[in-house]
């Protein structure tokens, strides 16, 4: 990662700097975050992760957000929380995205949008080889958190957690993610994968292709079936932005 919150020469002595790298990594890997997840996370005061997060804000590191809440919504406001902005996440080397969005475009130019949606597939059923092998090693109930953690080995620092009638799946960091927001084929050749793993339609909530802090998937509970050696998609599906 290249250093983010650039600090004072007579900072770097005392970690300023570091911490703050740290600050910022905890928000890639865990998402839109408060001061109280922050501080647990990292062993430290609340007013030092607010300290360090007041430099990540005036640099543009981070942006502040309500917390999203899914499902039925408690009394009172949503905490706030604090999420990376583009700025911030070209911080954690995103690189070849303008390459990658060229040569995308290039094959839509030259073989239509069909052939990009193709390439989305191909690139995702590689990609799920290992997956596929993570989800076969454990009993169904494990399955959504087996396939976090072979995606987090991808670099897509996920999660799954238990949501009202079946789990969430949640991907704090997206490689591909600047790349996506032009192309959001990439987005549901993904989707159409996690189905086919999961032997279930699962929906997917938000993106941070979309702008939102994490990619989120729905898992319904009768994620039971076992796993799909393939994945068929009709042609209706494509071009389609995820839900």
């Amino acid at each position: 990662m290249k250093n983010v919150g650039e600090a004072p020469q007579e900072e770097l002595a005392t970690g300023e700097r570091s911490t703050r790298n740290r600050v910022a990594r905890s928000i890639l890997d865990h998402g839109p975050s408060t001061v109280a997840d922050l501080a647990g996370r990292l062993g430290l005061t609340q007013a030092a992760v607010r300290r360090h997060l007041d430099t990540l804000l005036h640099e543009d590191v981070i942006e502040p957000r309500e917390q999203r809440i899914y499902g039925a919504r408690t009394r009172g406001r949503p905490a706030k929380v604090f999420a990376l902005t583009d700025c911030g996440r070209d911080a954690f080397d995103q690189s070849y995205d303008k390459l990658a969005a060229d040569a995308l475009r290039w094959i839509s130019e030259r073989h239509g949008e069909g052939a990009v949606v193709e390439f989305a597939r191909e690139r995702m059923a590689a990609q799920a080889v290992a997956y596929r092998k993570a989800i076969e090693a454990v009993a169904p109930e494990q399955r959504a958190e087996a396939l976090a953690k072979a995606l987090t080995a991808d670099g897509y620092a996920a999660t799954a957690r238990s949501a009202p009638v079946g789990e969430q799946l949640c991907q704090h960091h997206c490689p591909v993610a600047h790349v996506a927001e032009q192309y959001p084929q990439l987005c549901e050749a993904e989707t159409e994968i996690f189905s086919a793993l999961l032997g279930t339609h699962v929906q997917r909530l938000a993106t941070i292709a979309h702008g939102d802090g994490v990619c989120t998937t729905f898992i319904p509970s009768n994620a039971s079936q076992p796993p799909q050696t393939t994945v068929k998609a009709s042609a209706s599906t494509a071009g389609r932005n995820p839900a």
